[in-house]
């Protein structure tokens, strides 16, 4: 049996029947089962011997196999061991995977040391060697390791990625519109980020009850380098978006009351010619940079 044959949804009924569990609805276990998508993401990765692919879900291996059939190494992580179990079985002999038994996360806002290290010694092994993420994401852990590797550094070049469809409309959202919030503003500010394919629930199994995407995300490095404090740029949008609809004058004056006065809040919008009864979500990515770099300098001056 052709590794790829064992993600049909026939296989894996089958394969689950004879080990005696279900897939966990709690930790986002759908299985990609159209092999022609699974096909499709290989493809759109544009895999070579440089690169080192990072997937988070291993599931039970059938992306994995795939991928290991090109890319120089691939890291794959799975926190459910008997899922983890199966994937070994359908891995056995790709002598270029690497299997882990863990949370991809250690927190909302940081990776496993264990990923990060097993990562950096793939890179470490030669400076030609390029980072990729490919995945079919839990949906529960979709947003922080999309945003994660972002504001990691990481060398990464590429994401391709399925995920629920609602985050890959917040991904892509514009000001004033019903889904634009920290997410948007943290991933444009960075990325190009671009909607593959829109994917239905029979694609999958089980079935979510949700649609789907393949997202492509790649490196600006140009729009990057207008942010000067990334950290501080990050904990900046996320804070201002807890209250996307209030005023943003009042927003910030609260924010950071401890650090600042009233007037260098004034001077920041000032300079950014932000009216003050403006609101977050009316504000568009490049404006949004150019008031956290103000707000920032006046907070590392204080």
């Amino acid at each position: 049996m052709k590794n790829a044959d064992r993600q049909t949804r026939a296989h894996l009924m089958d394969l689950f029947e004879q080990h005696g569990f279900h897939p966990s609805t709690s930790l986002g276990q759908n299985f990609l089962i159209d092999l022609n998508l699974i096909d499709y993401l290989v493809t759109q990765a544009d895999l070579g011997r440089d690169d080192i692919v990072l997937e988070i879900g291993t599931g039970t291996g059938g992306l994995t196999a795939a991928m290991a059939g090109q890319a120089g190494e691939v890291v794959s992580v799975e926190v459910d061991r008997r899922v983890h179990e199966l994937a070994q079985e359908a891995c056995a002999g790709l002598t270029n995977v690497t299997l882990l038994l863990t949370d991809a996360l250690k927190n909302k806002n940081r990776f496993s040391p264990v990923v990060l290290d097993c990562l950096a010694d793939k890179l470490a092994a030669d400076p030609g060697r390029r980072l990729k993420l490919v995945a079919n994401l839990p949906y529960c852990i979709a947003t922080p390791v999309v945003s994660n590797l972002v504001a990691s550094g990481l060398p990464w070049e590429l994401m391709i990625v399925t995920i629920q469809r609602e985050l890959a409309m917040r991904m892509r959202a514009k000001p004033d519109s019903e889904f634009y919030g920290a997410i948007s503003v943290w991933l444009q500010s960075q990325c190009a980020v671009r909607v593959m394919k829109k994917l239905g629930p029979k694609v999958f199994w089980p079935r979510p009850r949700v649609e789907s995407a393949i997202v492509r995300l790649l490196p600006d490095p140009e729009r990057r380098q207008q942010i000067d404090d990334r950290v501080f740029f990050h904990d900046f949008i996320r804070r201002l978006f807890t209250q996307r609809r209030k005023r943003i004058r009042s927003v910030l004056v609260g924010m950071y009351r401890k650090e600042v006065e009233k007037a260098a809040i004034d001077e920041a919008m000032s300079q950014v010619k932000i009216a003050e009864g403006v609101r977050a979500e009316e504000l568009d990515v490049a404006t949004l940079v150019a008031l956290g770099n103000a707000v920032g300098k006046f907070v590392r001056e204080n």
